[in-house]
């Protein structure tokens, strides 16, 4: 499994690429909307590694799977 690093590099990496790019041909609506995609994205990604860590998490002291831990803090939040 690539680490949380890793990908996050390899995210900007992508970006900065294409915004190194339309610096160089003075584009800057374009840079604009590299910045704004590049920090959705960021956040979306995070969001989704932070669930892929939570899954990848052992079963709990109690014997319980990832998923029957969620569903014991779902009904404690009152959803």
């Amino acid at each position: 499994m690539r680490t949380r690093a890793r990908i996050l590099e390899n995210l900007e990496s992508l970006y900065r690429e294409s915004y190194d790019r339309a610096r160089g041909e003075g584009l800057t609506s374009r840079m604009a909307e590299l910045d704004n995609a590049y920090m959705r994205d960021q956040l979306m990604l995070e969001i989704l590694l932070d669930i892929r860590d939570l899954f990848s998490v052992a079963p709990s002291a109690k014997g319980g799977s990832a998923l029957e831990t969620l569903e014991r803090l779902r009904r404690l939040g009152g959803r």
